[in-house]
């Protein structure tokens, strides 16, 4: 005889082995027209040209989806445009408004991890930043300015503690020029 736990835990496998597993949003290299497209064509792509055309190094292939996604660890995206000269299978392309500009993610800071919040005087983010889009509330409080970023990952690489995450968002909803 099952205990009423198993019964209801029984009912829940069932639940959960059904669901079905989605492929999670990564951040895409620039030029980029559709998600669409990088699960279609980029995972028989034997050349790999866009990731070894990055002098910046920040392209790489993920091993789940074999698409090509974006790391901002050491560096961030020039808008070089060398990954979407290289692309063979026209994913990436230059004639792609959108993409030719900014990156498929939303940048934001941790007020929690942040020195500068907490009264350090830092401003490793802003350093890098080339299109001012770090704004500084006097010498503290560092804030995107999402109308300005680019997604391009610098001050991920330079921030010292961590502080600045990003959420990814969709090829299709990236701003137009």
């Amino acid at each position: 005889m099952v205990n009423r736990r198993g019964f209801l835990k029984s009912m829940v496998k069932p639940l959960r082995k059904s669901e079905e597993r989605k492929t999670p949003l990564l951040i895409r290299p620039p030029y980029g027209k559709s998600e669409s497209l990088f699960q279609s064509e980029c995972p028989s792509c034997e050349s790999k040209a866009c990731v070894t055309s990055c002098d910046e190094q920040i392209i790489f292939i993920d091993k789940e989806t074999k698409t090509p996604t974006l790391t901002f660890a050491k560096n961030g995206c020039t808008f070089c445009d060398e990954c979407a000269i290289a692309c063979e299978k026209n994913v990436l392309s230059l004639e792609n408004e959108g993409g030719s500009t900014y990156l498929s993610a939303i940048f934001k800071i941790s007020l929690q991890a942040c020195v500068a919040h907490h009264g350090v005087i830092c401003n490793a983010c802003k350093e890098p930043c080339i299109d001012d889009a770090i704004l500084f509330n006097g010498m503290f409080n560092p804030i995107i300015d999402n109308e300005k970023c680019t997604a391009c990952g610098f001050c991920i690489s330079r921030c010292p503690t961590e502080a600045i995450s990003f959420n990814v968002i969709k090829q299709e909803e990236i701003p137009l020029n």
